[in-house]
């Protein structure tokens, strides 16, 4: 995946709190224990810490930093094929141009959602979370918030091949996520259920078929200042990484390699299978309404 060397990137959709001091506390699981695989298993959730339990009292949101690393080192698509936080920023960018085109053709309005950097454990208006979460994004402030160290965690925990296209699966999967809060389909996940055939997983293979849409759009989208696509290359060996990305983080998988048994009747994201199918239906469609896991 390669970016425009001279295009221009858009820092203000990202905040960056990774240098913020975060007052007082620390995340901690509501209502009994809560063991690691039920946290691995929470990946890119789509309704926020809250649903997981995780609580910290009355501690307030953080989510900025006196002085923004990113607006500092992440200014064009050069720096965006050479840093991995830059290039999240420019990921943001092209996903969030493609959803504003798709709403307008619609004659409906994107409302752009920002991603938040963090390291260790952040306050949201979901409530306290901490890195063990994953990526995930919450519809109370209408923010994704994401650890970039996810990405070596990706890689090494979770056995996935890695690569440029493998984060940008994940970061398209959350505004996925955001679009189905837009439209209202997010809350079809609030009846607490869980399951192979549940609200809650087809809610997250919809994430990942509109991540897919977006993919076969992002060499063609223009940029909403430039006028000119912000993703200049995308090969196959890219989606494959995407591919990849998507089948390592399903239930099945996760719970093979960390509980060595499959329980789908407690799935909350579908299997690997699933995810790369409804992915692979996405970026060969092209078509958001395609992607309806509900049907």
């Amino acid at each position: 995946m390669q970016f425009d060397d001279d295009a221009g990137l858009d820092t203000s959709e990202v905040q960056d709190a990774r240098r913020s001091r975060i007052p007082g506390g620390r995340a901690t699981i509501g209502g009994g224990l809560v063991g690691l695989v039920g946290l691995l298993l929470a990946l890119f959730v789509g309704v926020g810490p809250d649903q997981l339990g995780l609580t910290d009292g009355d501690s307030p949101t953080s989510t900025s930093s006196s002085l923004s690393e990113v607006q500092q080192t992440c200014r064009t698509g050069r720096d965006a094929n050479t840093r991995d936080d830059c290039r999240v920023v420019a990921v943001v960018n092209s996903v969030q141009d493609y959803w504003t085109q798709e709403f307008r053709q619609h004659e409906a309005r994107y409302t752009p959602a920002p991603t938040v950097f963090f390291n260790g454990q952040i306050y949201t208006a979901c409530g306290a979370a901490t890195s063990a979460v994953g990526p995930f994004y919450c519809p109370r402030d209408r923010k994704v918030y994401l650890d970039l160290g996810f990405f070596d965690e990706l890689r090494t925990k979770f056995g996935a091949s890695g690569g440029a296209f493998a984060q940008a699966y994940v970061v398209a999967h959350e505004y996925g996520h955001h679009v189905q809060d837009l439209m209202g389909t997010l809350g079809r996940t609030q009846d607490g259920l869980a399951g192979a055939n549940s609200n809650s997983v087809r809610t997250e293979l919809q994430a990942d078929c509109y991540a897919g849409v977006w993919a076969h759009h992002a060499t063609t989208t223009p940029d909403e200042s430039t006028g000119r696509p912000l993703i200049t290359s995308l090969t196959q060996a890219d989606i494959q990484d995407g591919l990849d990305a998507a089948a390592a983080v399903g239930d099945d998988r996760i719970q093979e390699r960390f509980q060595a048994r499959v329980t789908p009747e407690t799935w909350t994201h579908g299997s690997a299978q699933q995810r790369q199918q409804w992915f692979g239906q996405g970026f060969r469609t092209g078509d958001p309404a395609r992607c309806d896991t509900f049907r």
